[in-house]
């Protein structure tokens, strides 16, 4: 093990990281989304920018894995096409944004972008208009862009179809396949920049397994006639993920 691995042992952070995925994974498993606004507040505390989102993009693509199946199952391909071309657009801009930012800069961004997902998540802001195709791939191209910058690709996904008469089954395998793809994007444009480093993919590896098993947990647990219930507990989990990050602690 080196560099962030070893650390991450030492200091205690992995311990931290571990929390993070746990409730990373119940929010996911509860409602189908929300990783990302419950991780990346967390784990930008304890580790740069660049490590935060390669242990997101890892410990995401092995999570979803069991719910695969059934997404290609439910969803729509050519409506999940669509958003991964226009994220082909965003995500590289994205990540160059990333690039740029400050470690202090991201735990503000990811937190605060955190936060207003959440507001127009619970005051129900959502497009009316009709989905046309090319609403969708500009939809994947913001959605790609918010995912490079802080990690965050899915609900603009989300607040799309909230808007549609689409089945909740078929609106959660789109952003599942969506989202499965895109950090298969992410992780590409890592590589070809040099930034996908060894010791990152290990502790993303390593996290998965509380996540997964917890994404499996919170679905097991998952009652769609209380559904509203553990709505309001995942919106809990995002705030309070969101409101650690902010620098008004001292």
């Amino acid at each position: 093990m080196t560099g962030e691995l070893v650390t991450a042992f030492e200091d205690g952070s992995i311990i931290y990281l571990v929390i993070g995925a746990i409730l990373a994974g119940l929010v996911r498993g509860f409602s189908g989304f929300g990783t990302a606004m419950v991780f990346i507040p967390l784990a930008g505390q304890v580790l740069p920018p660049i490590a935060t989102l390669t242990v997101l993009f890892v410990m995401d693509l092995i999570g979803p894995i069991p719910n695969v199946p059934r997404a290609l199952r439910d969803g729509q391909l050519a409506d999940v096409s669509r958003l991964f071309v226009g994220s082909l657009i965003g995500a590289p801009i994205g990540v160059y944004l990333l690039t740029l930012m400050t470690e202090d800069v991201f735990r503000l961004s990811g937190a605060s972008f955190s936060l207003l997902l959440l507001g127009l998540l619970i005051f129900g802001v959502r497009y009316r208009g009709t989905l046309s195709k090319g609403l969708i791939y500009l939809t994947g191209s913001i959605g790609g862009l918010f995912g490079g910058a802080v990690g965050i690709p899915g609900p603009p996904v989300i607040m799309l179809y909230m808007a549609s008469t689409l089945p909740p089954a078929v609106i959660r395998a789109n952003n599942t396949l969506f989202l499965l793809v895109v950090d298969v994007l992410f992780c590409g444009i890592f590589w070809l920049k040099g930034l996908l480093l060894t010791q990152y993919i290990l502790i993303g590896v390593i996290i998965a397994v509380p996540y997964l098993t917890f994404c499996i947990l919170g679905a097991f647990l998952f009652n769609p006639r209380r559904e509203k219930i553990y709505r309001v507990m995942a919106y809990i989990i995002i705030f309070i993920s969101a409101l650690s990050a902010l620098p008004i602690w001292g």
